[in-house]
């Protein structure tokens, strides 16, 4: 994986600005990796993609997170911060597979990558989005010793499963993934309301770029209007020169 330059940031955000998250998080990931396969990017757990993802924002925009969001008890907007430990980096890297023992089955899963989030389509009822993830995601189910649905593919064997062994299940996937479902506790200073808020680097990150390209796109017009370059020779200029030129055509 390497770092994106200005060009390829441009011309991911013009490419991803209407995609789903998921397509959003490839775009990225096949331009910080172009020597492997969309595919393979595309099957990778959503634990260790977004570890990548952290790593590629930490080299993009550093490694604090400023974080906005509105406390759901009375409305008010809070800033927390972030460092780039807290949500991991692509070297912590979650199992392949997971075995887990409950109510009498053995059973190994995977975890979701985003060519399961790509075949949820879409499915809006959380609860049947679920059930349809978990079964893509099962690789093998047994009763302890013994084949306990023969002759069946193991997604085919979750309606058997208990729905408490399925809940079991999916707790199991959250801990063996903390990334795929980060929360952060937080507590309102105006209200004392405490609650954790849902952390996703994907999104997270794309508001970034979004925020970036808009903003460079805005001093490529200056820059070019004031000296006559290209957009391309403003884009080889570092941010750092660059900042410099805008003050002098702004002073």
């Amino acid at each position: 994986m390497r770092p994106l330059t200005a060009r390829q940031l441009l011309d991911i955000w013009e490419r991803g600005r209407h995609a789903r998250p998921w397509q959003q998080a490839l775009l990225l990931l096949s331009a910080a990796c172009p020597e492997q396969d969309r595919r393979e990017l595309a099957r990778l757990s959503i634990d260790r993609r977004d570890g990548m993802l952290s790593t590629l924002r930490q080299w993009t925009f550093g490694t604090r997170l400023t974080c906005l969001v509105d406390c759901p008890s009375c409305g008010e907007r809070l800033e927390f911060r972030l460092k780039a430990d807290d949500i991991g980096d692509e070297a912590s890297v979650a199992p392949e597979t997971v075995e887990f023992h409950g109510d009498g089955y053995r059973v190994v899963f995977r975890l979701p990558n985003s060519e399961d989030l790509a075949a949820l389509g879409e499915i809006e009822e959380p609860d049947a989005a679920r059930s349809s993830l978990l079964a893509r995601c099962l690789v093998n189910v047994s009763a302890a010793g013994a084949a306990a649905v023969p002759d069946r593919e193991p997604a085919d064997s979750l309606p058997a499963l208990p729905p408490a062994l399925q809940e079991a299940i999916v707790q199991e996937m959250r801990a063996a993934a903390p990334r795929a479902d980060l929360r952060i506790g937080l507590s309102c200073p105006a209200c004392d309301h405490g609650w954790e808020a849902s952390f996703d680097i994907v999104s997270f990150f794309w508001a970034e770029i979004d925020d970036w390209a808009r903003r460079t796109l805005r001093e490529i017009h200056i820059l070019a209007g004031a000296y006559g370059w290209s957009e391309g020779q403003i884009l080889d200029i570092s941010a750092w020169r660059r900042q410099i030129y805008l003050e002098m055509v702004q002073a």
